[in-house]
């Protein structure tokens, strides 16, 4: 319930038998306001509880918001279809950093920093040699990334904000290097260095896709489509591997191994590994004529199998995110010119058939950005072993920027949830003879 207290402030009135308490109700720039339950322990002995913390308000922060009923992601308040259509991955890493859009000096500036700073320690290259050939490129950017702070000690103070700006530089601009070789390990391929004379993301793909025998030249096309997936995925408010991240972050842990628990946290195919999942799915259909017996068991209840790619735990409506990525994606497939793929052809006519179907639109079981940046994605070039790596990569900005963020405020304290403890009482040790 909604009150106001004497000072004018709005509270909620808690009440338990005949004691009453009032909890201060803060409200954000937009947004549901929240009932603020930091002293509730204190003042009543008791805990909420909400697992999975969906109706909970771990932090305050200043970088994403998002609406789901109605389809909005903003960065730093502007909506992302702006920022996909009119600028590029580095300019959403400086706004998502430092909370404005740079001027072109500080650009040019962000840009020079990150380009001069995508090599990483030659005894890296060691590294990689101590993992299986068919390791998972996941396995190796999980070890890789942490290992990061075995080689830069220089940039592990986190109560240094100099040392903490070039840990955030070097995160971003090492990334795609560890993702490049992760890829290049597991198909058996020399690495590629990166190229300070290309872009940040024709970079990537040169470093991907480059081959010492012949000459690779970068379409501008797929490096555009590759550029636009990385601003989708760079931030998404507090979800798993983002909260993960800001937990590891308040025990005072180095950067470096925050993002490791990030990456970690991301491989889990509920968060990071959808795309692969719906990828794996069209696999399963495996053509057109399939399409219905598997849109008829998607809607039986008593069937387990469910379509990956559809719909989204938090928007309700389209995800503002898909949209921009069903027109990449397309623009992707006319480019590459690609019409005898038997997955693709499953992947378009399920997009249709999502579109028009009422069972679809009634329940809001839009294509999601999972959907079509696997489809892209593949026509590209990559396994689907690599999808959630594009992924960590691209999320690596809103991770750091979050961390940062956090390490900033002065409220921070190290993360602690507590628990609805059901095990057993209290009970006496039973030495070994007289157990039965």
């Amino acid at each position: 319930m909604d009150a106001t207290n004497n000072t004018g402030a709005k509270s909620a009135k808690l009440s338990l038998g005949e004691q009453s308490w009032d909890l201060p109700i803060r409200g954000g720039t937009i947004g549901p306001d929240v009932v603020d339950i930091s002293k509730l322990y204190g003042q009543t002995g008791m805990f909420t509880y909400d697992p999975g913390f969906t109706s909970t308000a771990s932090c305050e922060s200043k970088i994403t918001y998002i609406d789901g009923d109605e389809g909005v992601l903003l960065y730093r308040g502007y909506p992302i279809e702006q920022l996909a259509e009119d600028g590029d991955f580095l300019e959403t890493c400086y706004l998502l950093l430092y909370g404005e859009l740079p001027t072109a000096a500080q650009k040019a500036e962000f840009d020079h920093s990150v380009t001069h700073h995508t090599m990483i320690h030659d005894q890296m290259t060691r590294f990689f040699n101590g993992f299986r050939r068919d390791a998972h490129p996941m396995a190796i950017m999980v070890a890789s990334v942490g290992a990061l702070s075995a080689f830069y000690h220089d940039s592990t103070d986190i109560s240094d904000p100099t040392q903490r700006l070039i840990a955030s530089i070097r995160m971003i601009a090492k990334m795609p290097t560890l993702a490049a070789m992760a890829y290049k390990y597991s198909v058996g391929q020399p690495f590629v260095y990166p190229k300070n004379s290309l872009d940040y993301t024709s970079n990537f793909l040169n470093m991907c896709f480059a081959v010492p025998c012949e000459e690779y030249k970068v379409s501008p096309t797929l490096s555009r489509a590759l550029d636009k997936i990385f601003i989708l995925h760079a931030d998404h408010e507090q979800n798993a591997s983002t909260s993960t991240v800001r937990l590891a972050g308040s025990s005072g842990a180095n950067p470096f191994a925050c993002i490791a628990a990030g990456v970690a946290c991301l491989w889990g195919p509920a968060h990071g590994g959808a795309n692969e999942a719906a990828l794996k799915m069209l696999a399963e259909i495996g053509s057109v004529d399939r399409i219905p017996e598997y849109i008829a068991r998607a809607k039986d209840k008593n069937d387990p199998f469910r379509l990956m790619g559809f719909g989204h735990r938090v928007y309700k409506n389209y995800d503002p995110r898909a949209k921009i990525m069903q027109k990449t994606c397309h623009e992707v497939l006319t480019e590459l010119g690609i019409k005898d793929d038997p997955l693709l052809d499953v992947a378009v006519e399920l997009e249709r058939i999502a579109l028009h179907d009422e069972y679809f639109i009634e329940k809001k079981l839009y294509p999601n950005i999972d959907f079509y940046s696997g489809i892209t994605l593949k026509a590209m070039g990559f396994p689907t072993t690599m999808f959630t790596v594009l992924f960590a990569l691209a999320r690596t900005v809103g991770w750091i920027g979050q961390w940062k963020e956090m390490i900033e405020d002065p409220s921070q304290r190290i993360g602690r949830p507590r628990q609805l403890y059901t095990g057993a009482d209290r009970r006496d040790y039973i030495p070994m003879s007289q157990r039965k």
